[in-house]
């Protein structure tokens, strides 16, 4: 269902898309970086002579 936006709606959903990017992009950039992190901890965990669990 979608209202009536007159001559609004390019303004309006450019909007609603333009967030849905960032939105997008902040997940995706969380997920990497928490890869990251994980990776590292990885690695001096390894070096501290510990196991995984």
């Amino acid at each position: 269902m979608m209202p009536d936006l007159g001559k609004y709606a390019t303004a309006v959903l450019g909007s609603y898309a333009a967030t849905a990017v960032l939105i997008a992009a902040l997940v995706g950039l969380t997920l990497w970086q928490a890869a990251r992190v994980k990776r590292a901890l990885a690695e001096v965990e390894a070096r501290a002579g510990k196991s995984d669990g």
